[in-house]
């Protein structure tokens, strides 16, 4: 009997990935401790698979995980989901993400070695926010890490590096430099769970999340991420504000092709290369962004604010071909389809509240 264990597997992505889940797998459990911030009412969430098993659980408790495993549960595959996410928020609320992130996976290791249990294989949802500003290209041609942009540089409204470009992130070639605690945070997860799954023989896989968005993105959560909250704003007719001087760029990738990526990584049969990227390989500016929300719900034009916000990078996107090739998988869903699917989403959401 295969089981599959979903850590934080009542949120975004967990629900995303439930349908697909209980079908590949013989026993589906989400072990996930319904956070306020993520689950205003703290109740399993109607799109979650009705097969798939809730447990409420805290990652970074080991009774609950001394509760857990009082069942002898073989799991066959475990996807690592829970995790504080938000870059500003990480800079005010250090301890906090770093007490989910890195702690809550030490936890669930350790609740693995007294078991005595090893899963055959672990997926972990990482981040792009591992790379920081990642690698950028000098007019010469030469590839530079420049680190992170200092307070008096974003505050003079030097938004670039002069003389140099961003080139996209690779898992096999760009050096991560995270920007961010949160960053930080999700690197030291993958080193954490390397170790560990390496000295016991365990497969693992690393996916490098771009920026996902789609229908089941929390509406109370600030740090969900700037797609809903624009959405918000375009439709209370404002103009939305822009961040630098709106070409801030991000590669967004919807929803359904984030969990789709994630089934396979946990399912199919890979090659021994840990980490891949997944996203739609084109950036995308919050200008471009901001406009065709606004162009939706025919809300004034984007205006740039000149606010900025330390550990934000300049622009994120990656390199998907090796990702494409190993998965079998390829991202399906336009920036425009994708918008135009979580706007009717929000739209039916808060019709009924």
């Amino acid at each position: 009997m295969k089981t599959c264990l979903v850590t934080g597997g009542a949120g975004f992505i967990g629900c995303a990935m439930s349908e697909a889940l209980a079908s590949e797998f013989d026993r589906v459990i989400a072990f996930d401790n319904l956070h306020p911030q993520v689950h205003a009412n703290r109740v399993r969430p109607a799109a979650l698979d009705v097969r798939v098993e809730l447990i409420k659980g805290d990652v970074c408790d080991p009774e609950a995980w001394r509760d857990f495993f009082q069942e002898k549960i073989e799991i066959d595959t475990v996807i690592h989901l829970a995790a504080e996410t938000g870059t500003g928020q990480s800079l005010t609320e250090a301890s906090r993400h770093a007490e989910v992130n890195v702690v809550g996976t030490t936890r669930m290791l350790d609740a693995f070695a007294s078991a005595g249990l090893r899963p055959r294989r672990i997926v972990l949802s990482s981040s792009r926010a591992v790379y920081g500003e990642g690698s950028w290209a000098a007019d010469q041609g030469k590839v530079l890490y420049p680190g992170q942009r200092s307070d008096a540089q974003l505050a003079a409204g030097q938004w670039d590096f002069p003389g140099a470009r961003s080139l996209p992130s690779d898992a096999a070639t760009t050096m991560p430099s995270p920007t961010s605690v949160y960053g930080a945070t999700k690197l030291a997860q993958e080193q954490i769970l390397s170790a560990w799954a390496h000295s016991f023989g365990i497969e693992l896989v690393f996916l490098r999340l771009q920026n996902v968005y789609g229908p089941g993105q929390s509406l109370t959560n600030a740090y969900t991420g700037i797609v809903p909250l624009f959405i918000r704003w375009a439709k209370e007719g404002k103009s939305i504000p822009l961040y630098e001087d709106g070409n801030i760029g991000r590669d967004f990738v919807y929803i359904e092709d984030v969990a789709d990526a994630l089934t396979r990584a946990a399912t199919r049969p890979l090659p021994q290369r840990l980490v891949y990227d997944v996203g739609t390989g084109r950036v995308t500016t919050i200008r471009d962004l901001a406009t065709n929300i606004s162009r939706i719900y025919d809300a004034p034009e984007p205006h740039v604010s000149g606010q900025y916000r330390n550990g934000d990078v300049r622009s994120a996107t990656c390199v998907i071909a090796s990702t494409e090739a190993a998965l079998d998988w390829t991202p399906r869903w336009s920036l425009d389809a994708g918008l135009r699917s979580l706007c009717d989403w929000i739209d039916s959401q808060l019709l009924t509240k």
